[in-house]
């Protein structure tokens, strides 16, 4: 699998550094349109990327799978572990366990021997590879669609915790398979889950000490810019540290991520704010590419195999097995553990056949899937028929459930329904900061802090304090926080046309203009934020 390459595409052009860049330049406009129109992105990629792998003259493109999931796959993990919960994924770690180990093992199995019946020619343990290959749900969309549209915090957190969780999973089935399908008689599913325990463990372990050890180093640094400069390493440094000593890379880059994002409130703001821009902006150009990359490849996938009736039934049987079986596995793995063991009935509420229906339903594929069939080695039976299955399960499940995924939604009219609780919480420890805030300014000032910057600094304090009970009290109209907020971006939108004009008339430098704009725009980002 190890290949010496240093490009995430492999292409037989010698121009390929220019078509590379056209591409991520493509999907990027692509993405943008999207957005701009409130399309799901996603899936306009993967649309526009198979027509335009019809057009006469567009290049091959192909995937280097080790270099995908170095290059792609972990800093797309990390950033999502660093945006997600600790507490709200261990608080649900059975229910995330269960779709992030069992559903995969059982998807891998279930998948494989329906490969297997629609395609006799197929042997078993190579179609146990493609079952391994389009087990790991890609919830990069569903995710995103589920923050629009307000899905409820338990089920985001179900979506984004599996999807952190099930690579590693899926991807020592898939060695397994794969040394099964080859003929390396010496590896056996015996083997193979104490592999997945062994690698399991070690790479928590790596990814925690990781973790605690790039923690500390960047609490002395005090220095936002190389604080966030070393954040950027840890992906790549987590992933390649846990390889090496034959681990889960994909669990130590996930537990990295967890572990520094829980303990971010420690580091500086500056690091907070450069991290969160250029991990927003990573994010959109990785997910751009790959999901071009999914509709380009389609072209090469189809001439390559043998595209005949009985191969199109069987590509249908196997996209359908893929989508019900998570059905099948949700509502029992939601219900059954309830009625088996009573303290869990009273920890847990009951769940909501509307919000099983829509985690039943968000289970699209993607990157995972493609880097693990581009690692299919060459001499394996059927290579190519399940490389064509595979990408079939991945653009199938994009654009039938992507697409309807919003309307089900909307439909089954699933909401967040703790958004008042979670606002008065807020707002009671904001009311504790505020007066914790009030007692700290009373010990610092002295005679020699003139009173009108003491009350000023007291009044930003109560701003702050009664801004969350202001939301709780005023839902049909504007708040005084809302009016101080929109009344103040005014202010500061005057500010930075003064220093522009400024600029543009040589009375200050461009030095000038960017510290005064940084200044503005921090007081701007603290507005948006609240």
């Amino acid at each position: 699998m190890r290949q010496h390459a240093w490009a995430i595409l492999a292409h037989e052009d010698e121009e390929a550094g220019v078509e590379l860049l056209l591409l991520f330049a493509g999907s990027l406009a692509v993405a943008a349109l999207s957005r701009r129109v409130d399309w799901p992105a996603p899936l306009v990629l993967v649309a526009v990327g198979l027509a335009v792998s019809f057009i006469p003259g567009v290049p091959k493109f192909a995937l280097d799978p080790e270099l995908v999931l170095v290059l792609v796959l972990a800093p797309l993990l990390y950033s999502a572990a660093l945006d997600s919960s600790y507490l709200d994924i261990k608080a649900n770690i059975r229910p995330i366990g269960l779709l992030a180990v069992g559903l995969v093992l059982v998807s891998t199995a279930v998948v494989g021997v329906v490969a297997h019946m629609a395609l006799p020619d197929l042997p078993l343990a190579s179609a146990l590879v493609l079952g391994a290959v389009v087990a790991p749900p890609d919830a990069v969309a569903a995710v995103s669609i589920g923050r629009k549209l307000g899905l409820p915090r338990r089920a985001m957190t179900l979506l984004t915790g599996e999807s952190l969780g099930n690579d590693a999973t899926a991807l020592t089935a898939f060695k397994v398979a794969v040394a099964t399908a080859t003929g390396v008689a010496a590896f056996s599913w015996a083997d193979g889950i104490s592999t997945l325990l062994i690698t399991s463990v070690g790479g928590v372990l790596v990814g925690l000490v990781l973790g605690v050890v790039i923690h500390r180093i960047r609490l002395r640094l005090g220095d936002g810019v190389l604080e966030s400069a070393l954040g950027m390493l840890v992906p790549f440094g987590a992933y390649l540290l846990a390889e090496e000593l034959h681990t889960s890379g994909v669990l130590a880059v996930v537990v990295a991520g967890l572990y520094l994002g829980h303990n971010a409130p420690a580091a500086g703001y500056s690091t907070r704010l450069q991290e969160t821009a250029v991990w927003k902006s990573v994010d959109v150009l990785l997910e751009s590419l790959v999901f071009a990359l999914i509709g380009l490849q389609m072209r090469t996938i189809v001439s390559a195999a043998d595209l005949g009736g009985g191969l199109i039934t069987a590509s249908a049987l196997v996209l359908i097995a893929v989508i019900a079986i998570r059905f099948v596995w949700v509502f029992p793995a939601a219900h059954i553990p309830r009625w088996l063991f009573p303290h869990i009935r009273r920890r847990e509420p009951a769940p909501r056949w509307r919000h099983l229906t829509v985690i039943s339903w968000a289970g699209m594929r993607g990157v995972v899937s493609l880097a693990a069939a581009a690692a299919i080695p060459l001499d394996m039976p059927g290579r190519d028929v399940v490389l064509l299955l595979t990408f079939v399960v991945t653009v199938g499940t994009l654009l039938v459930q992507g697409t309807t995924l919003p309307m089900l939604i909307r439909w089954l009219g699933v909401r967040a329904e703790d958004g008042q609780d979670r606002v008065l919480a807020e707002a009671q420890v904001q009311n504790s900061a505020a007066k914790a805030a009030v007692d700290r300014l009373d010990e610092l000032v002295d005679d020699d802090v003139p009173e009108h910057l003491a009350h000023k600094l007291r009044a930003i304090a109560e701003h702050r304090g009664n801004a969350v009970w202001e939301r709780l009290g005023r839902q049909e109209q504007e708040n005084p926080s809302a009016v101080f907020r929109r009344l103040r971006r005014g202010m500061l939108a005057a500010e930075r046309e003064v220093f522009v004009a400024a600029r543009d008339r040589g009375e200050i430098d461009d030095e000038i203009l960017r510290r005064v704009q940084r200044e503005l725009d921090l007081e701007e980002a603290a507005l948006d934020r609240e």
